[in-house]
């Protein structure tokens, strides 16, 4: 299959998937399930090769992801019936002074993907976001944007996040300078977005999903502390950040472990061993029941004001209730994250991707934007930065004497590349929208857009950076 052929597909599964979820109202689960089928027949896979590799996808992504998100999910009803996303939301308004308050959620993501797979920080960070959208009226489609935004960035441009760290190993680029100028890009694209973005995300209201903002009150005032929570019994400020900070920490001792200590040693075994991703978040989920346990007069009495459960036992209410109710709010983000990866897992099969690519090396553009296009292509068509950036990586490595590029400039061209085509097949798009309370139609605005604009700030940042030799 050529090229133009393969463009030609994926441009009418995706305009499809989109009239079948915006105009016919479909739920995106099925919605995907059909696109994905539809593109596999069209490939030449036939019926039953594309339901092998939906049916593959579908379990590939629901069981890198699945518990992950669940874990997340329930160590969310923690961190809002212990107090504990109050005392972060007030951390954030003391240090921000009650202004540009949607900077808080997205700065902590900036920090957190690093270290973090991207779909852990989205549903660590959601209960921030919600409950700052609600307490100054900030608008979920202006959290949404740029919690999304600082995830994505460093998710793609800064080691040790697996993706950019294997392609920097794979060129041989000094690990010490892909940080630095991953950071330095990142920081460029995500100030320079917002800046173009801010007020246009501002123009349609989004309310912050129900279930993060329970007895949360909006306040008009923009005084410091007028707007803080001040509800009695809160947990300390450090007690709070702990469900969400204790996973981070441990999988960034893991990331620094693997990278530094030998292999074998005692050392890595045990910092990679509590530094998995189900591990550590595990880990923060038996502190949320110690802090729940320290803080049960205020969860029982959610539970008594809130959901009018006087009687509730606060095992049953750990146990149970927040188990259960994490479920409901991560099932329907699981199953269509689960078939946006069947989805990517029909087209990143293609044979058509490899000379797709060479059509794009062997075109007259410049060479510092072969291996950004590269990467953008198997994006917008594979849904993953990591699988988007390390193909990308695999075709433009031979290439490298040829294009005249440091190894350095490549990694950061590729990373900026990763950020385009952020959409149906990317199972981050759907986490991000089902989260953050956006439809399918705002998930495309408020996550794909900003990414796009990001993905060709960064791209101009590295091209600079490089015409003046900053990458050698």
């Amino acid at each position: 299959m050529s090229a133009g052929v393969f463009i030609l597909i994926l441009v009418v599964a995706i305009a499809a998937l989109v009239l079948m979820i915006v105009k016919a109202k479909m739920h995106p689960v099925l919605a995907l399930f059909i696109a994905a089928l539809g593109t596999g027949i069209a490939l030449g896979y036939g019926v039953t090769g594309s339901v092998d590799y939906i049916s593959n996808g579908f379990g590939g992504t629901l069981g890198s992801v699945g518990i992950t998100i669940i874990l997340g999910a329930i160590i969310s009803m923690a961190i809002e019936d212990t107090g504990a996303a109050k005392v972060i939301a007030n951390f954030f308004i003391k240090l921000f002074r009650g202004k540009r308050m949607e900077l808080a959620p997205s700065l902590t993501a900036f920090i957190m993907s690093i270290p973090v797979f991207g779909d852990i920080t989205m549903v660590l960070t959601a209960p921030i976001a919600s409950m700052l959208s609600k307490r100054k009226h900030i608008s979920m489609s202006t959290m949404a944007s740029f919690t999304g935004l600082g995830l994505f960035l460093t998710h793609g441009l800064v080691p040790p996040t697996p993706g950019i760290l294997a392609i920097a190993l794979m060129f041989g680029s000094d690990l010490g300078m892909t940080i630095v100028w991953g950071l330095v890009i990142s920081f460029v694209g995500f100030f320079g977005t917002y800046f173009l973005l801010r007020k246009w995300t501002e123009k349609e209201w989004i309310e912050p999903n129900p279930e993060f903002v329970r007895g949360m009150e909006e306040t008009g005032s923009d005084s410091v502390d007028d707007i803080l929570i001040k509800d009695p019994g809160l947990p300390h400020t450090g007690e709070g950040f702990l469900p969400l900070l204790l996973p981070v920490l441990l999988i960034s001792v893991s990331s620094f472990a693997q990278m530094y200590a030998a292999e074998g040693s005692a050392i890595y075994t045990i910092c990679t061993t509590i530094g998995n991703k189900v591990i550590a978040l595990s880990i923060g989920l038996l502190y949320s029941f110690y802090l729940g346990y320290k803080q049960r007069k205020m969860v029982l009495g959610v539970y008594a004001d809130t959901y009018n459960e006087p009687k509730a036992k606060l095992g049953e209410v750990m146990l149970n209730k927040w188990v259960a109710r994490g479920l409901v709010v991560c099932l329907s983000p699981l199953l269509i994250t689960a078939m946006g990866g069947a989805f990517g897992n029909v087209l990143k099969n293609s044979p058509a991707l490899e000379p797709l690519s060479k059509l794009i090396a062997d075109s007259p553009i410049p060479a510092i934007l072969v291996p950004w296009a590269i990467a953008a292509i198997m994006m917008t068509s594979v849904g993953s930065m990591t699988t988007a950036g390390m193909t990308a990586a695999a075709i433009v490595l031979p290439m490298m004497p040829d294009l005249g590029l440091s190894s350095l400039a490549a990694v950061l061209a590729i990373g900026s590349g990763t950020l385009m085509g952020n959409h149906y097949n990317n199972s981050g798009f759907w986490v991000m929208g089902q989260f953050f309370h956006l439809n399918t139609k705002q998930s495309v605005k408020y996550v794909t857009v900003p990414c796009a604009v990001a993905s060709v700030i960064c791209l101009i940042a590295v091209v600079i950076l490089n015409a003046v030799g900053v990458f050698g």
